[in-house]
């Protein structure tokens, strides 16, 4: 990846409002066009959103989006649709025990409307105010009920794929579990038992990064040191004893090459982790009784750095973007990929802008992070730069629809290759041009954190 030091703010600004201008009138016209009876919408086909019967985890990123864009332009109709179609839709996701995925939905919703009448930019109310955190509470305790013990002595939340399996996506969703421990919020299980839900949070994080990040060391042996990283999609454990057994993929290639959105939900996993811990009270630590605070930074610190470069290192092309699968069989026609811009219109295998534009807010978000932190100075450019990089790169065309008739905002995402779920235009051999409902989130989400800083305005994170 070609890091450049000399990114243009007055053309990133515009871009920026750009998104901002398309996320209005693509929300309110699929708003209309969309029939909920359908569930939600996942993903395009020929630019049309269409529906998965797999799991309802998009839905939240749907209504997200308006809100978001709210936040950027302070369109009252923007505040509106999205409101409105959280209390109407989304009840059911914050009770949903089937799940791993409730900072995806309810964080997206209920969070960020908590999030912002905060903040003084929604009008003060306590009654709305107590709803919205009444739905987070309950939405972190489901989350946080789906938890399996380790041979170790810790845990995880565990996927919809059962108690024996370990996502790395859920990184990213534990964020509605540090919303509501900051509530001082508690999971009451049998017997009245209080279950910290900071301590599952941190016990889920230092679990993932010892059994899905590899390091080039021990267990991980046949990696090289110097390309630590590598990510494995799901870690899969023995429900009886609790001894890890093996990496697996549902959605990558294979269980020792990256799926590249897998990489990003950990890069951006960490990144946020590390800011919401950096600012807890101390007293707050005392609920954690399993683990040091220095054992909880030094793992999410590793995963969050190894992480970080492999992606900069190993899987972006020289532009930031990145392919769906770095082990992926038809990447060893594509040659010295990293040497130059990603290719969409490829015939070997696709690249998934999806991956890269949450990356992308992970690598600026841990750069960010590395500036707290005297020890880790020298890496903060680095990650913020490779950061602005991407998103110059994403903010514009060939990833940006601008066509009124596609519904999507980020082109050339894909959602599940090994399935076959992907669409393949006409004369195409890998699927291209398409988008997906946490493409566009991210996309909205990576927009408002650029407006922030740029417009010094209070820096963007969940947990305020």
């Amino acid at each position: 990846m070609q890091i450049d030091l000399q990114l243009q703010p007055s053309a990133l600004r515009a871009a920026v409002t750009r998104v901002f201008e398309l996320a209005h009138a693509k929300a309110e016209k699929l708003d209309k066009a969309w029939d909920p009876q359908r569930g939600a919408p996942v993903f395009t086909v020929r630019g049309q959103y269409t529906s998965r019967a797999w799991t309802q985890w998009t839905e939240g990123f749907m209504y997200g989006i308006p809100i978001l864009a709210f936040d950027a332009t302070g369109e009252a109709a923007l505040l509106e649709l999205g409101r409105t179609k959280t209390v109407a839709r989304m009840a059911a996701h914050v009770t949903h025990h089937g799940v791993h995925d409730h900072g995806f939905n309810n964080l997206s919703t209920y969070g960020n409307l908590r999030r912002l009448m905060r903040e003084g930019r929604i009008s003060e109310n306590a009654w709305e105010l107590a709803f919205y955190e009444l739905a987070i509470k309950a939405s972190a305790c489901a989350q946080a009920s789906r938890w399996s013990r380790t041979a170790d002595g810790l845990g995880y939340i565990y996927s919809f794929n059962g108690p024996h399996s370990l996502f790395i996506d859920t990184m990213r969703t534990l964020r509605i579990l540090a919303v509501a421990a900051g509530m001082h919020h508690a999971l009451q299980g049998e017997n009245d038992q209080s279950i910290s839900l900071l301590a599952r949070l941190l016990e889920h994080g230092v679990t993932t990064a010892r059994y899905n990040i590899y390091y080039g060391h021990g267990r991980d042996y046949y990696d090289a040191p110097a390309l630590a990283g590598r990510t494995a999609h799901e870690a899969i454990f023995n429900i009886h004893d609790g001894r890890f057994r093996c990496p697996s993929s549902q959605q990558g290639y294979g269980p020792f090459s990256t799926w590249t959105r897998g990489l990003a939900w950990a890069i951006l996993g960490f990144s946020e982790q590390l800011e919401f811990l950096h600012s807890l009270p101390d007293a707050q630590w005392a609920a954690v009784a399993n683990l040091q605070r220095v054992e909880v930074f030094t793992a999410f610190e590793k995963a969050a750095l190894a992480t970080g470069e492999f992606y900069i290192c190993q899987a972006a092309a020289s532009d930031g973007i990145c392919y769906w699968d770095t082990g992926a069989p038809g990447m060893v026609h594509l040659g010295d990929f990293r040497s130059r811009a990603a290719d969409p219109f490829n015939d070997y295998e696709p690249v998934d802008a999806s991956a890269a534009v949450i990356a992308a807010q992970g690598l600026l978000r841990l750069g960010h992070y590395c500036r707290l932190k005297p020890e880790l100075h020298r890496s903060a450019d680095r990650f913020i730069s490779a950061g602005l990089t991407m998103a110059r790169t994403l903010l514009s065309e060939p990833y940006i629809a601008t066509s009124p008739e596609h519904q999507g905002l980020l082109l050339h995402s894909v959602y599940h290759r090994p399935a076959g779920w992907d669409y393949i235009p006409p004369g195409r051999k890998v699927p291209c041009g398409e988008s997906s409902m946490w493409g566009d989130y991210h996309l909205v989400e990576l927009a408002l954190y650029l407006k922030r800083v740029m417009d010094q305005q209070p820096y963007y994170r969940f947990f305020d």
